[in-house]
């Protein structure tokens, strides 16, 4: 497990500390109490929880902001209990595919400290962004065409008979 310890203000250095626990959460967890309680820089009741429809806001802001195209929001609610909604997106190439799920990850984590998962970044022509109560999917658009999850979640379910 590696911890920080923060410079005092005005000390400029970074030490760091490598400790180990038989209890690695727990560790981390003290690790991040620690250094935030040391650092004036960092303030806990600056980030908060975001609500779905917040979170679906910065998310759209944010694939906006790097200039994602054909931008679908999608609402679940009724559809699936797995998340609140979700965004399909396109970007140009797997280098933006991949720029734009790294960026939203980043803002996210800025404003509300929390932790988006992904998959499929490495290869750059689908990744999916699991941010708790949004899911996004960044393609690049053949991909998209190919999968047409627009087309998916937006039908009804036939009735069975």
């Amino acid at each position: 497990m590696l911890g920080c310890a923060h410079p005092a203000p005005g000390d400029g250095v970074l030490l760091l500390e490598v400790f180990v626990s038989s209890e690695p959460e727990l560790a981390a967890k003290a690790a991040h109490k620690d250094a935030v309680a040391q650092n004036d820089s960092i303030k806990t009741d600056q980030l908060e929880t975001l609500s779905p429809d917040a979170l679906l806001a910065l998310i759209l802001l944010s694939l906006n902001e790097d200039a994602a195209e054909d931008v679908v929001n999608i609402p679940l609610a009724g559809k699936s209990e797995v998340a609140d909604y979700m965004v399909v997106a396109s970007g140009r190439s797997s280098r933006h595919v991949g720029a734009l799920a790294e960026k939203m990850a980043d803002r996210i984590k800025t404003a509300s400290g929390m932790l988006c998962r992904s998959e499929g970044k490495d290869m750059g022509d689908w990744v999916l962004v699991d941010c708790g109560d949004v899911i996004v999917h960044i393609f690049r658009p053949e991909v998209r065409d190919f999968y047409d999850l627009e087309k998916l979640w937006s039908v009804n379910p036939r009735e069975k008979s």
